[in-house]
């Protein structure tokens, strides 16, 4: 079978196809992977434990395959008043121009890293595989992860990074190069600016470790599959090309802005949750940075935002959304999932 690598025969998929986890995307799309042969993911670091019983529970109600579940593990943050402060001070004008509140209490989904309640949940769901951002789990954490049976990948974004997950067990790196869209998975370095390509980080992970690589970044049609195989991946990770799937289940602004983005159209930005992350220009991103000094770490900037993004969407505008996209997105196409799954395949060498 054409991609029928050790990776993907111990997985259980009939493709080497990983859908990138998503905050957003959720079971519909997952699934949908998943009946297809290739590897669905959900994005848990925003959900509950009980949310997470519910999506996989939709999950095995449509296929049997296996699927992935995606954990972020930062560290969160100290407290920074004065930070905050002056991030609230760049936002004071923009909530004078939608008539909020600046006082009034926020709500919103917390950006949790992985915990026990977490590693309970995973015992008991035991997911094919599970996948951390950001590095990896304290020992204690990631032992439970791999007696319940599953793969664990992470997100590597230098040769260091690929090398310490190795030495600590992964079943595989993902070398996440700087055309992926999202946050950057960068955990021992906050060296934002010389972050590496896919094309020349892929080929030097696959000569510095002894597990699978996977390639994530720039991939959306059968060409860039293609080169990440000659380049030594053993699979691929997209992104960006599964959120233009109906499953994907964006807002109207989001869907939209995608059709009509181009290369140079994203950009690297901390001002939407305080971490690196690649990003559609949006009027946030431009007015605010790309990258701002005052933002709030990891992931407090979000929460001052969220009111912000709240008005604008209610107004059918993704001013103050984070509307994550990799710099491949003008080679995306409006597709269902298991299409574009099978499309993505077909650049697997034979």
């Amino acid at each position: 079978m054409a991609g029928e690598t050790d990776l993907v025969r111990r997985i259980g998929i009939a493709h080497p196809i990983i859908q990138a986890p998503m905050v957003g995307p959720k079971a519909p799309l997952a699934a949908a992977v998943s009946a297809a042969g290739g590897l669905g993911s959900l994005g848990c670091a925003a959900l509950t434990p009980d949310q997470i019983r519910a999506e996989v529970a939709a999950i095995r109600a449509v296929t049997d395959g296996p699927f992935n579940l995606n954990f972020f593990c930062h560290a969160p943050p100290a407290l920074d008043p004065a930070r905050e402060a002056a991030w609230r001070s760049a936002l004071a004008p923009y909530y004078a121009e939608f008539g909020l509140d600046p006082a009034a209490p926020v709500a919103m989904a917390n950006r949790a890293p992985f915990d026990a309640a977490m590693a309970e949940v995973v015992e008991e769901l035991r997911p094919a595989v599970v996948s951390f951002h950001f590095g990896l789990p304290a020992e204690p954490l990631l032992r439970r992860v791999r007696e319940a049976g599953c793969l664990i990948l992470s997100s590597a974004t230098t040769v260091r990074e690929a090398r310490w997950l190795a030495e600590r067990g992964v079943d595989a790196v993902i070398a996440q190069g700087a055309e992926a869209g999202g946050h950057r998975g960068m955990f021992l370095t906050d060296a934002a600016a010389s972050q590496v390509g896919t094309i020349a980080l892929v080929p030097q992970i696959a000569d510095a470790v002894n597990v699978p690589v996977i390639a994530a970044g720039g991939i959306s049609d059968p060409r860039g599959v293609a080169a990440a195989f000659a380049l030594g991946a053993s699979a691929v990770q997209v992104g960006t090309a599964y959120l233009r799937c109906p499953e994907a289940g964006l807002s109207a602004p989001y869907r939209a802005a995608l059709s009509t983005a181009r290369d140079e159209d994203t950009a690297l930005t901390n001002v939407l949750t305080g971490r690196p992350a690649r990003g559609l220009l949006t009027r946030a991103v431009r007015e605010l940075g790309p990258i701002s000094a005052v933002a709030p770490a990891f992931p407090g900037a979000a929460v001052a935002l969220q009111p912000l993004r709240t008005a604008a969407e209610a107004q059918g505008s993704g001013d103050f959304s984070p509307l994550w996209s990799g710099q491949a997105v003008g080679l995306s196409r409006e597709r269902p999932a298991a299409d574009l799954t099978r499309l993505l395949a077909s650049g697997v060498p034979g």
